[in-house]
């Protein structure tokens, strides 16, 4: 029978850290925090499970649920000495979410739960503090109506707003009790005229509403819209955790806090967080309060004056560091810590493994290995591969003129310049523009993910390291200056101001989330250098991945990044590109629109020597690695002339007549020129263009070698091959040049045929193919088009659709489609080696930058990846991970 509550509290727990996956993270954590001896408010867990039935059956619960439920609550009230919804000694829980991985601000909370007109005097008596109890009591209602009920906090906030403005209040906590009595009769008024009924009195009301908003949540735009960016399946659900109230409001003696063991930013070992005195948790990472720093050396670096913790309730402290160790330490890794101290006692509240920087990630594996928590090999797996993409993001020129505006908290490293866009909809709207723009807002919340998303960096007026804005910049990998408080936001005029300067939406600037400065204009950018924490675990990752990893190059800068990335060869170059500069697109016209095959040699010899120069360059870089060049491939209407001008241009250098050469033109267009005369059929129907590229490509390798000293073996790429006869034809016409060469220098030249595989018919024929194909590359952006029949430049008008609605949890040309694309690389894998063992397999789409893809790849037995030279690290990293992967279920 299935068990869909776990209880956890007073040492004890039903769950245990590993059951991440059933009871979400959070609650897999407070259940092992618990168990560990801490002090954990006790509490429950509905399961992931009860997620996946809610969506299941219409939005209602297994029936066993609710019996389940009140026997945890009469758990948590057996420890604390409390009952739910009494009038004595109420019960008051939170009810949060808790996905098995980390979705900061995503989903719904409730806090204080349980309060209503005669609980909220129960807690004034026991209290003492009727100030507190109805503060508590307003902050439940605000919150409740927000997330249950559908009514905009904001709605609540110009209620608060107006009261203290008109009473010359500046803080909530100057607010008395009767001030706030008379507020929350303010709050249930505007709730019965909204929705037309009360504020709901009854606590189990309260509890189901709450609990079936949490799971709602999972659901809602900004959830999904997370998901996607980070590849969260929607299928996993989120668990929902009720835990009894401590309260970090109840006085001077009150506190609430947010922490991590090392710096999220930097990964220094020292312990770096925030805090607030009489506050609740949502007030910390909210922004609305300006938050104290932990430790006094925090204080003393920020030139703060408030207090720190260490200093304020230094017993609460030492306790707190002491947690901080142990659980660093239990879970090998540097942990996101959220605690509240209840008049002088202290409770943790969650921990998990903290989202850091790329930067920071690097230092903690390494840091972690020579202090002994780590191997080698569980440190590579510390850190995510697409974070690397971080490290990769432009910094100021420390030469560069610094017009500052303002100033405020390096929240999220790295530098970017755009366009002032005060809402998330216009930075969208201006990324698909192509334009770049800064994100200016007072604070962000979780609605405004796609925003962020989109611009090149984040800056807030409110918030503290541990903002909305910064937890979730720090994520995407974006720079983010938060809580600039000298800075003046005016939406409706669309301007901000500082220390007596204005600017306007659409000026640019610049932030720098490294020193927290606002520069004015566009600032001369340094491109960062890989060296330090990043060579020494990339020197582990090397020790231990199997694949190797070449880059997608046909350019010499290209090709000079990649080797600096670590790039072990060049796994497709695509000759067209080379095709497009200058003089060579009217030689390229010439041989097009040429009517014989004599005027197209005489075309393509202009095209002999820049080609010739183009190889001898990459092969020079590459130095003796491996270099797969693919024939012409894209068809020949990406080449012809578009305009008049265009066509008499090459009508004069062909000395022909335009109207025939327009004729000639019309007469190559195609309804469907992707599946149509391009790839090996162009090679087939024009030999002449083999033979040119063939003739480049051995020159440049016998003069390469000469110049370099390093043996230079081409792989020939034939692309779009689904015919055995096609490749043996182009494949002819190779060797014929080949021994020409050989002929001509003086030299033999070693080299490989092999063909692109992005056909599902040449992956189903791939035993007869590779009778003549020494090596296959997998195509997988064709691949993926022609085994789904979709455009991957027209797909993007439903996919969204297809994701948001659970047909595809990922986009098929972003991660591969292991299913099906995945099932049709399996047999041609199988089926190339059956006929030639040693076969040479590689990726070279765009997916093989692509962790998840990657992972795939070593589990088919690939021999390399190819992908962008910006993505080698990545794929370096993601390359080892996956045989150790595949090394612990092999």
């Amino acid at each position: 029978m299935a068990k869909w509550v776990y209880s956890f509290g007073n040492g004890a727990a039903e769950g245990k850290a590993g059951m991440r996956n059933l009871l979400g993270g959070k609650g897999a954590n407070l259940a092992e925090m618990s168990s560990l001896g801490l002090p954990v408010p006790p509490g429950f867990t509905i399961t992931t499970e009860v997620c996946t039935w809610y969506y299941e059956h219409g939005k209602s619960y297994p029936e066993a649920l609710t019996n389940e439920v009140s026997e945890a609550l009469a758990k948590i009230g057996a420890i604390t000495g409390r009952k739910f919804g009494d009038s004595e000694r109420p019960l008051l829980v939170s009810v949060r979410s808790g996905a098995r991985v980390s979705m900061p601000g995503m989903m719904d909370t409730v806090l204080n739960l349980g309060l209503n007109d005669q609980t909220v005097e129960a807690i004034a008596r026991e209290a003492g503090d009727r100030r507190f109890a109805y503060d508590s009591y307003r902050r439940f209602i605000q919150m409740y109506s927000d997330v249950v009920l559908g009514l905009d906090h904001h709605e609540f906030e110009e209620i608060l707003e107006d009261y203290k403005e008109r009473n010359e209040l500046t803080l909530d906590t100057e607010i008395d009790a009767d001030a706030w009595l008379g507020i929350i009769e303010k709050f249930k008024e505007l709730v019965q005229e909204e929705l037309e009924r009360p504020f709901p009195q009854d606590p189990q009301e309260q509890l189901w509403g709450a609990i079936g908003a949490v799971f709602s949540s999972w659901m809602v735009p900004r959830a999904v819209t997370y998901r996607r960016l980070h590849d969260i399946p929607g299928s996993w659900g989120t668990a929902v955790n009720v835990q009894a109230m401590v309260f970090g409001n109840m006085g001077e003696s009150s506190a609430t806090g947010v922490a991590f063991t090392r710096n999220p930013s930097t990964g220094e070992n020292a312990l770096y967080g925030e805090f607030l005195v009489n506050a609740q948790g949502e007030d910390v990472v909210a922004g609305i309060r300006t938050p104290q720093d932990i430790t006094e050396k925090a204080r003393t670096e920020a030139g703060s004056t408030s207090p720190s913790l260490e200093a304020l309730m230094p017993e609460a402290f030492a306790e707190f560091q002491s947690y901080c160790a142990k659980l660093e330490a239990h879970y090998k890794d540097m942990q996101d810590l959220e605690f509240t101290i209840e008049q002088g006692k202290l409770w943790m509240l969650q921990t998990r493994a903290g989202k850091r920087t790329a930067k920071a990630a690097l230092k903690i594996a390494v840091d972690m290995v020579e202090e002994g928590l780590l191997s080698e090999e569980e440190a590579i797996g510390r850190v995510e591969p697409a974070a690397l993409d971080q490290l990769l993001h432009p910094t100021i020129d420390p030469k560069a003129e610094r017009d500052v505006v303002t100033t405020g908290l390096p929240a999220s490293p790295g530098a970017a310049s755009g366009a002032i866009v005060f809402t998330s909809e216009d930075a969208e709207k201006a990324k698909a523009e192509g334009r770049k723009v800064i994100l200016v807002r007072v604070e962000t919340s979780p609605e405004d993910i796609h925003g962020m998303h989109a611009a090149e960096g984040i800056l807030t007026s409110r918030g503290g390291m541990t903002s909305h804005a910064a937890v979730v910049a720090r994520g995407m990998g974006k720079p983010c200056v938060a809580g600039a408080g000298m800075l003046r936001i005016d939406y409706r005029n669309g301007v901000i101001n500082a220390a007596g300067r204005q600017l306007k939406e659409g000026d640019i600037i610049t932030i720098d989330g490294a020193t927290g400065q606002v520069l004015a204009g566009e600032v001369e950018m340094l491109q960062p250098t890989l060296s330090g924490d990043f060579g020494t675990l990339m020197g582990w990752a090397d020790k231990v991945r199997r694949m190797r990893v070449r880059t997608n190059a046909e350019t010499p800068q290209d090709a000079k990044v990649a080797r600096e990335f670590g790039g072990e060869g060049i796994g497709l170059c695509r000759t067209e590109h080379m095709f497009f500069e200058g003089e060579r697109i009217i030689a390229v016209r010439e041989m097009i629109l040429a009517d014989s095959s004599q005027g197209r040699r005489a075309a393509l010899a202009k095209l002999l020597p820049m080609q010739r120069k183009d190889f001898t360059d990459l092969f020079e870089i590459m130095h003796g690695l491996p270099v797969t060049i693919r024939l012409l491939d894209p068809p020949l209407h990406e080449f012809l002339p578009k305009s008049d001008e265009e066509l008499a241009e090459v009508a004069k250098a062909m000395g022909a007549d335009p109207d025939l050469l327009r004729d000639r033109a019309l007469a190559l267009e195609e309804f469907n020129p992707m599946l149509g005369h391009r790839g090996c059929r162009l090679l087939v129907s024009y030999p002449e263009i083999a033979e040119m590229q063939a003739r480049a490509i051995f020159e440049a390798a016998v003069g390469a070698a000469k110049s370099t000293g390093a043996p230079v073996v081409p792989e020939i790429m034939v692309p779009l091959v689904g015919l055995k006869g096609e490749l043996d034809l182009v494949r002819q016409n190779i060797e014929t040049m080949a021994k020409a060469v050989a002929e001509e220098t003086g030299t033999e030249i070693s080299y490989q045929v092999g063909t692109m595989v992005e056909l599902p018919r040449a992956a189903l024929k791939a035993a007869e193919i590779a009778q003549s194909a020494e090596f296959f590359s997998f195509g997988t952006n064709d691949l993926t088009q022609t085994t789904f029949g979709i455009s991957r430049d027209d797909a993007a008008s439903f996919l969204g659709t297809y994701q948001s609605r659970g047909i595809m949890e990922q986009d098929p040309f972003v991660s591969l489609d292991q299913d099906g694309v995945g099932e049709l690389i399996k047999i041609g894998v199988e089926r190339g080696r059956s006929t030639r063992a040693d076969i040479k397999l590689g990726i070279c789409g765009e997916h093989g930058g692509d962790p998840s893809s990657i992972s795939f790849c070593e589990s088919v037995g690939l021999d390399y990846v190819s992908c962008s030279p910006f993505r080698v690290p990545i794929a370096r990293l993601a390359s080892a991970q996956a045989a150790l992967k595949h090394k612990k279920t092999g």
